[in-house]
């Protein structure tokens, strides 16, 4: 199974409320680039098809972290399968059409120059990070408070001028820490993991 069907496999299991096809529609269309897209220029998942990949394995990881004992039990955190797909599966949903590739040269190993082709980030709406996924996919249906506030505050720290933002949503909203702490497992341990 192609990562691009297994997205489309989790997203029609488990996201069934009003304007959800519509939003895998987009998706799925010309208009997107979602599944040929990277995740990012030159860190994590930074070749075509990097982003859908990251997606899945956000899920992947806050499934498993979800279905830890202590997680269920000590920290009462218990969501039901659409409102985790959605927060995994489209919190990077921003990342869509903001990367262009681009050529630059570079040494290569007998010392001559040669043209290679690298990912240039070009964001045409320019309205954040997790703010922009929250408004994309609110745009075709609506997300609770709490699957919005996990999609906005996925980055944790790293990228909110005022931290105390990302304690508060965190302490409000533990479903924002649990994406938080899947987003970094997939990005640091997973998403380039040579197998």
């Amino acid at each position: 199974m192609t990562a691009r069907e297994e997205f489309i496999a989790l997203y029609k299991e488990n996201i069934h409320r009003e304007g959800a096809e519509k939003l895998l529609e987009y998706l799925e269309s010309p208009s997107s680039d979602f599944f040929t897209a990277p995740a990012s220029t030159r860190y994590h998942g930074s070749r075509e098809g990097g982003l859908c990949e990251h997606s899945i394995n956000v899920y992947k990881c806050l499934k498993r972290y979800l279905s830890r004992p202590e997680v269920m039990a000590e920290y009462g955190l218990t969501y039901d399968d659409e409102t985790v797909a959605i927060a995994a599966l489209l919190h990077d949903i921003c990342k869509v059409n903001c990367y262009k590739v681009s050529q630059r040269n570079v040494k290569g190993p007998d010392g001559r120059w040669q043209s290679v082709p690298y990912y240039e980030f070009d964001d045409q709406l320019p309205y954040g990070h997790g703010e922009k996924s929250v408004y994309i996919a609110s745009g075709y249906m609506r997300l609770t408070r709490e699957e919005a506030f996990a999609i906005r505050y996925h980055m944790g720290f790293s990228t909110e001028m005022d931290a105390r933002n990302v304690g508060n949503a965190f302490a409000a909203y533990p479903l924002a820490i649990a994406l938080y702490i899947s987003d970094m497992e997939a990005t640091y341990f997973v998403d380039d993991k040579k197998e």
